[in-house]
């Protein structure tokens, strides 16, 4: 995922019934534990917390990731590019 003229990559971010996650965009996987982990996009990072929690797939190549477990709460950190576009 690059940036052009500034602009982070997208990326897009699904939660299913709190027991999936399921995301594009993702760059790397930057901690993981059964009960949080924290994935890096262009930009930024998102942390996931929950319990139980276990990678199901990651595609560096395509920046596709999927995660199973009892998910609590998500966090978006980083740049400030991040923080004007989640809020707009």
């Amino acid at each position: 995922m690059q940036e052009s003229n500034g602009v982070a990559a997208e990326h897009t971010l699904s939660i299913e019934n709190k027991r999936r996650v399921v995301a594009t965009g993702i760059e790397g996987v930057r901690e993981f534990s059964p009960e949080k982990m924290t994935l890096t996009i262009a930009g930024g990072r998102i942390t996931i917390g929950g319990s139980g929690m276990k990678i199901t797939a990651f595609s560096k190549q395509t920046g596709a990731f999927s995660a199973t477990g009892s998910i609590i709460s998500v966090k978006y950190s980083g740049g400030e590019g991040l923080k004007k576009r989640l809020l707009k």
